[in-house]
């Protein structure tokens, strides 16, 4: 995964902080958006955080696993 790819997420991922659902579980299951950043370091040091990959979904933004994760080219 590398920042401005879009991706999908492929596997059911439940958020309770969707703006438009805040408070109630969304299934973010076949969401399409765009990789922000991947955390691999924090001030200069490695790190291996259990989700690295964040998507932007409009103004919305989640952290993921790269196997919850499909390219779409």
């Amino acid at each position: 995964m590398t920042p401005g790819e879009r991706v999908r997420v492929s596997q059911s991922v439940v958020v309770f902080t969707h703006p438009e659902h805040r408070g109630r579980p969304f299934d973010l299951q076949g969401q399409e958006g765009e990789v922000v950043s991947v955390l691999n370091e924090w001030k200069g040091r490695p790190i291996s955080p259990t989700l690295p990959v964040i998507v932007a979904f409009g103004r919305f933004k989640a952290h993921f696993r790269n196997d919850e994760l499909e390219s779409l080219g």
